[in-house]
């Protein structure tokens, strides 16, 4: 039986898996500390606080689904590496920089199962894509099985029809015309990589919404939980990761469409009995696409401190 002692090698291994996940602005805003006593990984933000009270709901919402993100990346590693990952999102009200913790124990048939042996290939293949071309979407066997890989953590993958796809698609250059704009002082930083959308469980209420199939207009996905809070935006992040990762090893490209996210009426307007009764985390669209060269990642060994 694979004993939980981690070599420095396996745990630089597991802190680049990490990292390897988008994060919000590619500030990849986490650090990671391990204590070697039980074999516990914690998940703390850069600065060992959470966002403050006063930030907007953009930006917390967006810190949490960075490290939900990095998180899942985190699980499908140490599941690669011989263990189950035992995840504890939030675990002491009363130390507020630590949003999640990862322990290590031995490995049982279920931890195989939880997603595809090669998500962990896929994890250093995942790229950010930039303008998406309008070419043949993917299947929609593989399109169901994105659906079911969001609703194994809590999220729901929706595929709203083409004339609700449109308006989706206008909100979101609405936000963008706010952007060139400078909409105020709510307007986000320039390159933001956005927050995640999620929403109740995919599998929660019924079979999923029939597939588009009509190629000339974009495969548009709405990632949407049931509810709203922290907890559930680091849910929100591990669907995200789930579905892109996915997504890459059936090599199929996947474009964050965060823009109107960002914006708090934009945000709201983004709901509708199409895009699913939750709250919408991420627009997803799915299909081809040139990559861009990945945002370089921080030093695993800047990031990882043991635990006194």
């Amino acid at each position: 039986m694979r004993t939980t002692t981690l070599d420095g090698t396996t745990l630089e291994k597991l802190i680049s898996a990490a990292i390897a996940a988008p994060s919000c602005h590619a500030r990849q805003p986490w650090r990671y500390r391990l204590d070697p006593d039980t074999a516990t990984l914690q998940m703390r933000a850069v600065g060992e606080e959470r966002a403050p009270g006063g930030a907007t709901d953009h930006a917390r919402r967006a810190l949490h689904v960075s490290i939900g993100a990095a998180l899942f990346n985190l699980r499908v590693a140490v599941t690669h590496f011989g263990w189950e990952p035992q995840v504890r999102l939030l675990p002491f009200p009363g130390d507020p920089g630590l949003y999640a913790s990862v322990r290590l124990t031995a490995p049982s048939v279920r931890a195989h199962e939880a997603y595809r042996s090669d998500l962990y290939g896929a994890l250093w293949r995942r790229r950010d894509y930039v303008a998406a071309c309008p070419v043949r979407r993917p299947p929609g066997a593989v399109v169901l099985e994105l659906v079911d890989a969001a609703h194994t953590e809590g999220a729901a993958l929706n595929l709203p029809h083409a004339a609700e796809t449109r308006r989706l698609l206008r909100l979101t250059e609405d936000a963008d015309l706010r952007r060139a704009a400078d909409g105020g002082p709510d307007r986000p930083p320039s390159g933001s990589v956005g927050s995640v959308s999620w929403t109740a469980g995919a599998g929660s209420g019924g079979a999923p919404r029939p597939l588009p199939g009509d190629d000339r207009f974009p495969l548009v996905a709405v990632l949407t939980t049931p509810r709203d809070g922290p907890a559930d935006w680091l849910r929100a992040g591990q669907a995200l990761q789930h579905v892109l990762l996915s997504a890459t090893a059936h090599q199929v490209r996947a474009w964050l469409l965060h823009q109107a996210l960002d914006f708090p009426d934009l945000r709201r307007a983004l709901r509708s009995a199409e895009s699913g009764p939750g709250h919408v985390q991420m627009l997803v669209r799915l299909g081809y696409g040139l990559p861009r060269p990945g945002t370089a990642a921080r030093d695993p060994g800047r990031i990882v401190s043991e635990v006194n």
